[in-house]
């Protein structure tokens, strides 16, 4: 792996070690080897995000086909909004229990005893959703993943090139990464689509935000927090 990508992989690679310390700790309180309340996993939710957040300010410089001016092109970013929507919409349709990896944990801020620690973990969450994850997804799944199947040197590969070898693959893995496995390979080609569309990774992002914003909304208003 060349010098270019890591600031690209780091940032996703902290988020999913928190995820993978989390899961461990499930897996030894589940044999009873130890003892660990639900509240003790919540809290592994700042955690993920100011990781891959600090990674992603210390990157920033490396960045470069991140151009945040992409949005003030209107119709584009009207349609990069709809089609979050549109994400959002189908994601919570496609939550097919043959699609997920597991039973999904979610995210209850309700274990929280504390209102102010209920309130602030919630925002989090949210913070984390709408702003960390679409970014450092965006940046790991369609910049670095999309062209480094296409060519391991993947800053020669220019951003949105298409082939159909990448876009399975990368919504494959997309998916997999997700507990609803199908919703998620659903998002990550709508998201790919729109990179091919706008060659912008800042309408990528922009998107991504939106539907986890909905959901967020969605799961805050329903209490089916097996969505978050």
């Amino acid at each position: 792996m060349n010098d270019k990508a890591w600031p690209r992989v780091l940032p996703f690679a902290l988020f999913m070690a928190v995820i993978g310390m989390e899961e461990g700790l499930r897996f030894m309180d589940g044999k009873a080897w130890i003892s660990v309340q639900d509240s003790t996993f919540a809290l592994f939710y700042p955690l993920k995000p100011l990781l891959a957040g600090i990674a992603l300010f210390m990157c920033r410089r490396a960045y470069t086909e991140l151009r945040w001016a992409d949005l003030i092109r209107g119709m584009q970013t009207l349609g990069s909004i709809a089609l979050g929507l549109t994400v959002f919409a189908l994601w919570i349709n496609m939550d097919w229990t043959f699609g997920a990896l597991s039973e999904p944990p979610g995210f209850n801020p309700g274990i929280f005893a504390d209102p102010d620690l209920r309130l602030a973990m919630t925002f989090i969450r949210i913070g984390s959703a709408v702003i960390i994850v679409p970014i450092m997804e965006e940046l790991f799944w369609r910049s670095f993943i999309l062209r480094y199947v296409i060519n391991p040197d993947f800053t020669k590969v220019p951003l949105g090139t298409f082939t159909w070898i990448s876009f399975l693959v990368g919504a494959v893995l997309f998916g997999l990464g997700h507990h609803f496995i199908l919703a998620g390979i659903m998002a990550g080609m709508a998201y790919s689509w729109l990179l091919y569309r706008t060659r912008s990774l800042a309408q990528c992002i922009l998107s991504h935000a939106v539907t986890n914003l909905a959901l967020a909304a969605f799961v805050l208003n329903t209490e089916k927090w097996w969505f978050w």
